[in-house]
């Protein structure tokens, strides 16, 4: 098995890239629509990038090489907005385990 399978991807979520800090704040690339994910609702503790402890309650699933940089935001289905916290490009070539992007969101 390559990759996560398409069928499995239920849902859509748009990404807004992070692309680092401004004079305001937070600074995203345009919008990308329709991207295909499976939205898990999961709560889990994590480190922020910057060292803080968080509480994480989604877990989105994408296809491996979807441009997601941590802090990127993401808005879910039912219109909420979250800000992906931990990035994981999970592969193993070779291993019969489907390859895929998971972002943890608080």
């Amino acid at each position: 098995m390559s990759t996560i399978p398409r069928w499995a991807l239920v849902h859509r979520v748009v990404i807004e890239p992070y692309e680092g800090e401004g004079a305001t704040g937070a600074v995203y690339a345009a919008p990308v629509p329709g991207v295909r994910a499976l939205v898990e609702a999961k709560t889990r503790y994590l480190r922020s990038a910057d060292g803080h402890r968080t509480v994480s309650d989604t877990t989105v699933y994408m296809l491996p090489g979807t441009n997601v940089p941590a802090r990127s935001r993401l808005t879910l289905p039912g219109g909420r907005k979250v800000i992906a916290m931990a990035i994981a490009d999970h592969t193993a070539p070779g291993l019969p385990t489907p390859d895929h992007l998971e972002a943890v969101c608080a």
